[in-house]
């Protein structure tokens, strides 16, 4: 929304929660800036600042609200090219790449400029690209201070700090405060067994249809759904090191967000670790914006989001197993994959949970594709994986949200084995792309009543920008 005056003033009176994640509010009578949704008694007008981010506040002055913590607010979710851009380097932010190649390497994967970069995060957020990641690095340790055991030495180096002096010097600059201040038990001297967040959402959130939708596709040994929660096995790598652990997530009760559970061994990558969670499970969704293009097709399962993925060469491969076989038949390969080429979890889940790594792309590219014909993959199938794994273990196709969409899918098409359905739901689930439509599947056609593709494509364009989220109430829908 445009950053009205009157406008914002208005959202922040009613406490709208439509509004929560789309401004802040610095209140220069007490020098703290809120979330709209603050339950402290509204501030004058004439004491309110009104921001596009937290980072924009801090920029300014004010430190956050202990109350309504102004970390634990939804994500923004544009799709103007600008705010794209913005929100693909905010996404990068989040797993550590300015921390390793600074804001050049960071252009650098969005495919503009340093300075162009400059000028999108002044234009979306207010500040520099360096000031936005210094915020999310001190809002993040606030978190981990408040909501965790962990030791501050750990806490610095999971968010993101390369030293503790840096941490202390540049919190005490912004917050005027120790570290210890925000601590509700203490120091602790050791790691947790789990560490404990909360991510939030816009409600409404069809949960259930996210879970089963990821338990029909659980692949054994490295994922699984039970008791309303889904766990699973993930490796994290950064600065050249691999970070091996596993999550858990389910719905907070009584709060719009989602309770997740981190193995220790995640602790030092925790910015993405979250960043990850945020994008398989959609949480930077609008409902409202996408039920008000949709229309009718949204109304059976409001809050429907798009299932995304931890890792794009696994979805990949998900995708070019489960081409013209069911989704049973492509479990079952996929778990026979895992336990030939998967390596075991150093920390594993517990007796019963999931315990092995997906291959990386490395591993697959390394094999011979007869290898995975013993398996029951077709011959035709296998060198498609075997191309598909050295394209992305040479790092000539990088399947993440933020690439560049048309130039993924083109290159995904050109290898062989690979058509325009898989590519789409590449697309659909690990470019995390809105618009993304497989014209092709049998079940959209089916539910849209047409046989050819070029029929559909033309149906699907009442439903731009969010024909990703057309297709997933068309699956919904048939079931």
């Amino acid at each position: 929304m445009p950053l009205d005056h009157a406008s914002c003033y208005r959202a922040l009176q009613a406490h709208d929660r439509r509004f929560d994640g789309k401004f802040f509010v610095g209140v220069s009578s007490t020098g703290i800036y809120c979330r709209p949704v603050c339950t402290v008694r509204s501030p004058r007008p004439e004491n309110c600042r009104f921001f596009a981010s937290a980072a924009a506040a801090e920029v300014e002055g004010y430190r956050p609200c202990l109350r309504c913590r102004p970390e634990l607010a939804p994500g923004n979710a544009g799709v103007d090219a600008t705010a794209r851009l913005a929100q693909a380097a905010v996404s990068l932010i989040e797993n550590g790449i300015i921390d390793d190649g600074g804001i050049e390497a960071l252009a650098a994967r969005i495919g503009v400029t340093s300075r162009h970069l400059r000028r999108i995060f002044d234009a979306e957020f207010g500040v520099s690209p360096v000031e936005y990641a210094q915020t999310q690095r001190l809002l993040l340790a606030k978190r981990l201070l408040t909501d965790t055991a962990l030791p501050v030495t750990e806490v610095a180096l999971a968010s993101g700090f390369s030293s503790v002096r840096r941490f202390n010097a540049l919190w005490k600059e912004r917050y005027r405060m120790p570290p210890s201040r925000v601590r509700r038990d203490g120091a602790a001297r050791a790691l947790p067994a789990r560490l404990e967040f909360e991510l939030a959402y816009r409600p409404p959130y069809d949960w259930d249809s996210m879970l089963s939708f990821l338990e029909a596709r659980a692949i054994a040994g490295v994922e699984d759904v039970r008791a309303g929660a889904y766990r699973r096995t993930l490796v994290v790598t950064q600065r050249g090191a691999a970070h091996a652990g596993w999550i858990e997530v389910r719905r907070a009760p009584r709060k719009s967000a989602l309770a997740v559970a981190v193995s220790p061994s995640l602790a030092r990558v925790t910015p993405a670790v979250l960043a990850l969670v945020k994008q398989a499970f959609d949480l930077s969704c609008d409902p409202a914006l996408v039920a008000s293009a949709l229309g009718d097709l949204a109304q059976r399962h409001p809050g429907l989001r798009v299932p995304g993925s931890f890792d794009g060469f696994e979805l990949a491969v998900r995708a070019v197993v489960g081409q013209q076989i069911t989704v049973r038949g492509a479990r079952t390969l996929l778990g026979r994959i895992v336990e030939a080429f998967g390596e075991a979890a150093a920390e594993p889940m517990g007796a019963h949970g999931p315990a092995r790594l997906f291959p990386s792309a490395a591993r697959i590219a390394a094999c011979d594709a007869r290898e995975l014909v013993r398996l029951g993959i077709t011959g035709a199938r296998a060198r498609t994986l075997v191309s598909l794994a050295r394209a992305v273990a040479d790092g000539g196709l990088r399947l993440a949200p933020g690439v560049d969409v048309d130039a993924t899918v083109r290159a995904l098409e050109a290898l062989p084995g690979i058509g325009p359905w898989t590519a789409q739901y590449v697309a659909l689930r690990a470019l995390a792309w809105p618009d993304a439509f497989p014209a092709s599947d049998l079940v959209v056609l089916k539910a849209l009543g047409e046989t050819r593709p070029a029929r559909a494509l033309i149906r699907s364009e009442a439903w731009r920008p969010w024909r990703a989220y057309a297709v997933l109430h068309l699956w919904r829908n048939a079931t």
